[in-house]
This record gives C-alpha cells, sequence and structure tokens, in this order.
C-alpha cells in the first residue's frame, strides 16, 4: 500500500514524528485536553521513563494567584500514569476497573512556576511491587518523580488494583442499598464562596457548609467537565483530593494553604446516592509558615478516606 503525499511530494513516512498525547482510553479520559502524558519508554525491571506537558492555564488545576501550576495536577498526572502504565506496559485490559487505594505526593511550589510556554517534564516511574494474575498486573505500588528542565519538581507514590467487568459489577452489585429517603447531591449543593476553599470559580467548589465549623457535606457538581469527565458509579478519587484541599482551605479561612504535599488513603467507594461528610481531624502549625491538616471522610458512618496535608498558608 504506497503512502499518501504531501502537495511537494513528500511522503508521510519522511516527516518528523510530532508531539502527540497518549491515547486518552489508556488514562481514563474522555477529553484529549485532559491528558497530560506524551510518551513513555520501557527501561529495565518495570521501570519507565514518561514524558508529559502541563498547559500554562488550566480550568481546574490553577492557584489563586495564577503563578502556578497546581500540586493537585501532579496528584492527577500521577493517577495518569498509573492508569497508562498498567494498560499499555502491564498487560491490563481497558475493560478493566481501577481500585486507588492510596497516593502520596511531595512537590516542590518554587519550581511550579507558570513561564512563557506550556511545562514540558519527564516523569520516571517504577514498579516496586507488581501482583500478576493471568499474565496482568493484578495490583501494583508504583513510585514516581517528575523533573522539569533537570530539576526535581514532585515526587510520591501510589498503590492500584485492577478489577475485570465480571468482578467488578458483583462489588457493585452488592453494595449497601441506599436510604429510603434517597440523598439528592445536586439539590443540597450550595457551594461555599470559592475564595474560602483556595478557588477561583463556584463552579469548582465542592462543599457545603453545615452546622460545625469543621465539617462540610461534599456536594461536587456532578456536570463539572473535568472531575466527572465521564460517566462513573461513585465519586472519584480526584474528586475526594479536591473536597480534602477545600477543607484544609475552609479550615483556615480567611487564609488559603497551598497543598503542596499529601499522603491520602482510600478505604471504600464514595456513593452517590447518600450524604459524605468531610471533617478536620487536627491542624498543627509547622515551622517556616507550614500547616498540616487533617481530613477525614464519611458515609453511613464509615470512613471513606483520610488525607494529610501539608503546605504554605497563604
Amino acid at each position: 500500500m504506497g503512502l499518501h503525499s504531501t502537495h511537494d511530494g513528500v511522503g508521510l513516512a519522511t516527516l518528523p514524528r510530532l508531539t502527540t498525547t497518549v491515547p486518552k482510553e489508556y488514562v481514563h479520559r474522555a477529553c484529549l485536553a485532559e491528558v497530560f502524558l506524551t510518551g513513555c519508554t520501557s527501561q529495565e525491571d518495570h521501570r519507565f521513563s514518561l514524558t508529559g506537558q502541563w498547559p500554562r492555564a488550566h480550568m481546574l488545576f490553577n492557584r489563586t494567584d495564577g503563578n502556578g501550576h497546581d500540586p493537585l495536577q501532579v496528584a492527577e498526572t500521577f493517577r495518569q500514569a498509573g492508569m497508562f502504565l498498567a494498560h499499555a506496559e502491564l498487560g491490563v485490559p481497558l475493560t478493566h476497573q481501577f481500585v486507588m487505594w492510596n497516593l502520596s505526593y511531595t512537590t516542590y511550589p518554587q519550581h511550579l512556576g507558570i513561564s512563557l510556554s506550556p511545562t514540558d517534564f519527564e516523569l520516571e516511574a517504577s514498579c516496586a511491587e507488581i501482583t500478576w494474575r493471568r499474565g496482568m498486573a493484578a495490583s501494583l505500588r508504583l513510585e514516581l518523580s517528575i523533573v522539569r528542565d533537570g530539576v526535581l519538581v514532585a515526587h510520591g507514590a501510589g498503590t492500584f488494583s485492577t478489577v475485570p467487568p465480571a468482578v467488578y459489577e458483583r462489588l457493585r452489585a452488592n453494595r449497601k442499598p441506599g436510604p429510603d429517603d434517597a440523598f439528592d447531591l445536586a439539590a443540597s449543593r450550595v457551594p461555599l464562596d470559592p475564595a474560602s476553599v483556595g478557588r477561583t470559580s463556584r463552579a469548582d467548589v465542592v462543599l457545603t457548609a453545615t452546622d460545625s465549623p469543621t465539617r462540610w457535606l461534599l456536594t461536587p457538581d456532578l456536570a463539572h467537565p473535568i472531575l466527572f469527565d465521564h460517566a462513573g458509579d461513585h465519586l472519584p478519587g480526584m474528586v475526594l483530593l479536591e473536597g480534602g484541599r477545600q477543607a484544609a482551605c475552609a479550615a483556615l479561612a480567611p487564609r488559603g494553604l497551598v497543598p503542596a504535599s499529601a499522603t491520602t488513603e482510600f478505604v471504600r467507594y464514595a456513593e452517590l446516592d447518600r450524604p459524605c461528610w468531610l471533617d478536620i481531624t487536627r491542624v498543627t502549625p509547622e515551622a517556616g509558615g507550614m500547616t498540616t491538616v487533617q481530613v477525614a471522610a464519611h458515609q453511613d458512618g464509615e470512613t471513606v478516606f483520610t488525607s494529610t496535608i501539608t503546605g504554605p498558608v497563604c
């Protein structure tokens, strides 16, 4: 089969390889603009060198001062790296679901500044622990680091499990039935003031006030184009991370908190048809103008996730 040619007679095979994103399906995104990874090279011993790019401006992952990338963009990039490697390198079919058990990251905000061009980065990933089942990864722990222009920007780790479709259907079919007076998340949504939770847009606010100054109801906009980029039957992990960040900021209002680092443990699915409450369990001032805030989420009296967030107060 012959190659198509351009008008000046140059065949496509002679054109240089240009930058593209990895397939959006490999990172479980519906929108190409939300894919941050651009390539991957396999190394020895289940180590991988990936490349990626963050835009200069992003609808959700932004800092209120507009001068730097949001640390939660690092968390999302780590999430994408785990899913991509599982599908592209570790034999996991695209039909499988993922369970994220924990995710930690540490960023260096002084290296997250926005320049006059998009931020290209290199991401090193090492699969420290892999459990294999029928030739594919059933679970894995990743250790990750992001370098920009030769400078370490962030590092972290995460643990994931992969779930075949039939197993996932049984798992979700056996979940606890919702109450008779079903919770209406959309009707319960009365967003806090964006400035009080480190956001600039009301659409990005995921918390509603309660009678307690240290407790909020998790009420994201179910039509949010990034938090709910694709359909699902539970609240996504990134919604929970965003809720934790906003709760930490609300606890310190009118000051804010840059979530420079966080360690999060995910315990169970957060269901859409019943209230999920976020509580501040501890606030600890640290040296150098830093503060650590511990957040826990509960649903039906059971823990959904816990997160310890540390960063500079702003």
